[in-house]
C-alpha cells in the first residue's frame, strides 16, 4: 500500500501479521517505508507518521518527494528502452555466438549489471541503456558465458575473450559507471 505525504511523498506501507509494533526504514528506491501490524487503519498510519515526523527527518535518509519523482521517470524512460532493445539485442548475440537461454528478465538492481541462473534465465539492468554500446555487449556476452560456466573461472574467461577480445578493457570502464537509476 502506498501512503501519500506532502513531505515524505510516497510512503510504502507494509502490514505484516506477525509485527506488533511500528517500524520505519527506507526501501532500496529511497522512499520512506512503514512496517506495521496487518489491521493498523490508515488513520492510525497518518497519525504514526505525523507523531514521528522529526524523528524520520533526523535519523533517515529519506530521499525528496521531487527528486524521487524525477528518478521514478527515468526509470520509466529507462525501462521503455530496455524493453524495445536488451531482449533482442540478447537474442542477437545469443544467435552470433551459438547460445541458447530460456528467458530473458528486465531488472533495476542498484549493484547489478546482469546475471544469469541455472534455469537459463538472463537478467539484465535496465540501466544498461545508460552506457555505451561496447559495455552494454559486453555484459551481455559476460552473462552468456555463464550459460556454458557458473562461476569465474580461467575457461570462463577465455570464452567471454573469444566473443569480446577488448573485455578486459570494457570491464574496466564498466567500474566507472553505476547500475543503479
Amino acid at each position: 500500500m502506498i501512503l501519500q505525504d506532502p513531505e515524505f511523498g510516497d510512503v510504502i506501507v507494509r502490514k505484516n501479521p506477525l509485527s506488533s509494533s511500528v517500524r520505519f526504514s527506507i526501501s532500496t528506491s529511497g522512499k520512506l517505508q512503514m512496517s506495521v501490524p496487518k489491521y493498523t487503519s490508515n488513520f492510525l498510519l497518518k497519525r504514526l507518521l505525523n507523531t514521528n515526523r522529526e524523528l524520520i527527518k533526523n535519523s533517515l535518509p529519506v530521499n525528496n518527494p521531487k527528486t524521487q519523482r524525477a528518478r521514478d521517470e527515468k526509470k520509466k524512460i529507462l525501462t521503455n528502452q530496455a524493453k524495445k532493445y536488451l531482449p533482442y539485442r540478447l537474442e542477437y548475440l545469443a544467435k552470433l555466438y551459438g547460445y541458447e537461454f530460456d528467458k530473458c528478465r528486465l531488472t533495476h538492481a542498484n549493484t547489478r549489471w546482469g546475471s544469469c541462473s541455472s534455469n537459463r534465465t538472463i537478467s539484465l539492468n535496465i540501466g544498461l541503456m545508460q552506457i555505451p554500446e561496447k559495455l552494454r555487449d559486453y555484459v551481455i556476452i559476460h552473462e552468456l558465458a555463464h550459460l556454458n560456466h557458473m562461476d569465474h573461472s580461467n575457461a570462463f574467461w577465455q570464452e567471454v575473450g573469444e566473443h569480446d577480445p577488448h573485455y578486459k578493457e570494457h570491464r574496466k570502464k564498466l567500474k566507472m559507471f553505476s547500475p543503479g537509476v
